[in-house]
């Protein structure tokens, strides 16, 4: 069965390099008409180039549909103009790949609050800047896909990424309430953590690691992610050929009588609490405290 995008807009942010451009030629080449945005700055987000042009060049060549955007994802104004470009020209906006990110990699220690605040601000308010330009388009056509990249280091931790990390563990469970948000509109949003060698991982990777995880391998996996038949709520690992699904679990968890609801009772009871035998995966913010609520009944009848 081949997967087409023929009619369908799409955004992907980030463009001009790498992943985002990788999936920008592959949504062009299988039908859509694409908006290649990148701002064209260095790998710490300084500078600017006409990165997004030449993607577009390239697009035109092959005998897409694209058109260059240099807005700055971090800047609401920017995604809002980005998005009305898009719907004026094309009608609509069905795809949304947020890919835009910069890295600015220290030791907490050594991290300025300046850097904390340039990582989270292009990864997680900017993916929130354009899935917000973009929303109430996707509602209006009961018809909306969304992508958002989180990342190993977000749901695992990374030496030297505090910045990087928190922003892409936040980027989780933003994806995760649109996903509840947009269910009745036709709207569904997951999440990406891909491995691939770009400027990103350029001077992180070996040589050969760089080759092996070529954005290309990526690209499967984020496209059947903002394809039609797309699932939606999940989180999706790609990396070198090798897909994976991720899940935020909880346990069953201990109901501590009264009298043991104390540090001492808690310490004690430690290795029941923490035992991962029971885990379930946890679908929404709300199922925490229902299971709470559960336990107290049963215990109480």
């Amino acid at each position: 069965m081949s997967i087409s995008f023929a009619d369908r807009v799409a955004i992907v942010t980030g463009a001009g390099n790498g992943l985002g451009r990788a999936y920008a030629l592959e949504l062009a080449a299988r039908g859509a008409k694409v908006v290649v945005n990148d701002l064209g700055g260095s790998r710490n987000g300084t500078g600017h180039s006409d990165a997004a042009l030449a993607v577009v060049e390239e697009i035109r060549a092959a005998g897409g549909v694209a058109m260059a955007d240099s807005g700055d994802v971090s800047d609401f104004s920017q995604m809002q103009r980005m998005a009305a470009m898009a719907k004026e020209a094309w009608g609509g906006i069905h795809i949304l790949i947020n890919n835009a990110g910069i890295l600015r990699d220290r030791t907490f220690a050594k991290m300025e609050p300046a850097d904390f605040e340039a990582v989270t601000r292009v990864h997680l308010t900017g993916t929130a800047f354009a899935t917000k330009a973009v929303w109430d388009t996707m509602r209006e056509q009961v018809y909306g896909r969304i992508l958002v990249t989180t990342s190993s280091a977000g749901l695992g931790g990374n030496f030297g990424q505090a910045n990087y990390a928190a922003a892409k563990l936040g980027l989780v469970g933003l994806a995760r309430t649109l996903s509840l948000e947009g269910a009745k509109y036709g709207i569904r949003v997951n999440a990406i953590a891909p491995t691939a060698g770009t400027r990103m991982t350029e001077d992180i990777f070996p040589e050969e690691a760089f080759r092996a995880f070529s954005a290309e391998n990526v690209v499967p996996a984020a496209l059947y992610l903002v394809s039609q038949d797309a699932p939606s709520n999940v989180i999706v690992g790609a990396g070198g050929g090798v897909y994976q699904t991720a899940r935020i679990v909880m346990n069953e968890g201990v109901l501590l009588p009264e009298a043991d609801r104390t540090v001492e009772g808690f310490a004690a009871a430690w290795d029941r609490i923490a035992d991962p035998a029971t885990e379930v995966s946890v679908n929404n913010g709300m199922e925490q405290s229902q299971h709470a609520m559960n336990m107290l009944t049963r215990a109480k009848s």
